[in-house]
């Protein structure tokens, strides 16, 4: 028997083109369930926000909205970067108590697991029967034993294009900046990196060179590289992640700074490389530097990406209503072609700040490119465009209104 009470979800950390879709899919799948279960609340900002008592009622929200959310790209809910302590945990399972909350789904990255974990250990050593469960979403694609997250596919998509579009540029215009750098996020893992290598048809096409966080980093071995390139092109297309080491395994372009759970806060990878080719080549380079546009890309997101998301919400709700607790939803591939996939559960304790690595054997020997195992891995999970709404020739995307449905702690 499912437990009588309401349920909450939140969403945590960087959001994804396709973030809002989780949040769809657990909605709508709530309130398919039964009226007899309660309403379903959304802590705005994530676990912060629960924390604050900023809390609405979401079952009084346009559910027209809710549906459109599918479209949208940023957190719908509002999202945090918040390390929670062991007092906080306390007060979290208080607020869930007032509020007869029984049900908690929280939708976020590695960092987002552990927080759902601590959760669940806090709820149990309070006494407080609950369902928790994590719903996956990374566009840095490292969540462990999942064959990949959702949000991954739509960045992948639109990086991919970025390189083939801008790769064409530096192809057809005779300048002076004829070696271009793409710096794309990946702070422990190269998965995103890695998929602008779909953007190559020809063997002279961008991008020719790709470098990860999973193998160390040499100056004099890129710069050998690009000149190597450079001398039979006439031109280069670089693209490097945030993320790389050297032998020692430290970042190599770290700003100092460290975020509340330890990491370093990194920046500057594709300016000091542009100036490292500059002065050791004499060739002048250009550095694109992506940004949050590789999350936020909705106009292009994946449609496999998007209806995955989407079922990974459904899924934790039919998985909590079904008694199971401490778990994040998988997926699960069972074909490349015709790609296939299925729904699975991992313990939140094993995949809580735990980052999957791209594995080495899918990176060349030479530690600049990628094989065709990542290709094949890849490819199926930026199939598909989705049809947006337009206005005013922009896409008409939908904003929540977080005053309605407000909820009022003690």
């Amino acid at each position: 028997m499912a437990l009588t009470g309401n349920a909450i979800i939140a969403q945590s950390g960087g959001p994804t083109a396709v973030i809002n879709n989780s949040v769809c899919g657990a909605v709508e799948e709530w309130l398919r369930s039964g009226a007899d279960l309660g309403t379903i609340y959304a802590g705005v900002s994530g676990i912060k926000g629960i924390l604050q008592g900023n809390i609405i009622d979401l079952a009084q929200q346009d559910q027209k909205k809710i549906a459109a959310l599918r479209y949208t790209p940023g957190a719908g809910i509002f999202s945090c970067r918040y390390k929670v302590t062991d007092d906080d945990q306390l007060r979290i399972v208080d607020i869930f108590r007032k509020l007869n909350i029984r049900y908690f789904f929280y939708n976020g990255g590695n960092d987002s697991m552990d927080t759902a974990h601590k959760t669940y250990l806090a709820a149990k050593e309070c006494g407080w029967d609950m369902r928790i469960i994590g719903i996956p979403k990374t566009i840095d694609n490292d969540l462990p034993f999942t064959d990949h997250c959702p949000g991954y596919g739509s960045a992948a998509k639109y990086i991919a294009v970025t390189v083939r579009e801008t790769g064409i540029d530096l192809e057809s215009v005779s300048t002076k900046n004829k070696v271009t750098i793409l710096e794309a996020m990946g702070r422990d893992a190269g998965w995103l990196t890695a998929a602008g290598a779909l953007a190559r048809r020809y063997d002279d096409e961008a991008p020719h060179l790709i470098y990860l966080p999973e193998v160390p980093f040499s100056k004099s071995k890129f710069i050998g590289d690009v000149e190597k390139v450079y001398k039979q092109l006439g031109y280069c297309y670089v693209i490097v992640s945030e993320g790389i080491v050297n032998e020692e395994g430290e970042y190599c372009f770290a700003g100092g700074t460290i975020d509340d759970f330890g990491h370093a806060q990194l920046s500057g990878v594709g300016e000091s490389l542009k100036s490292l080719v500059e002065q050791e080549l004499g060739v002048k380079a250009r550095c694109n530097t992506m940004g949050t546009t590789q999350r936020s890309a909705m106009h292009f997101a994946s449609a496999v990406d998007a209806n995955e998301a989407y079922l990974v919400g459904t899924n934790a709700v039919k998985y909590a209503l079904a008694d199971k607790s401490g778990v994040m939803v998988t997926l699960e591939r069972i074909l490349d072609n015709p790609y296939s996939f299925g729904l699975g559960e991992v313990e939140l304790a094993k995949v809580a700040n735990i980052a999957k690595k791209l594995p080495l054997e899918w990176i060349n020997d030479d530690h600049n490119y990628v094989t065709q195992e990542f290709i094949k891995y890849a490819r199926p999970l930026i199939e598909g465009q989705l049809s947006l709404p337009f206005k005013n020739g922009l896409p008409d995307y939908v904003r929540l209104d977080l005053s309605k449905g407000k909820v009022i702690l003690d």
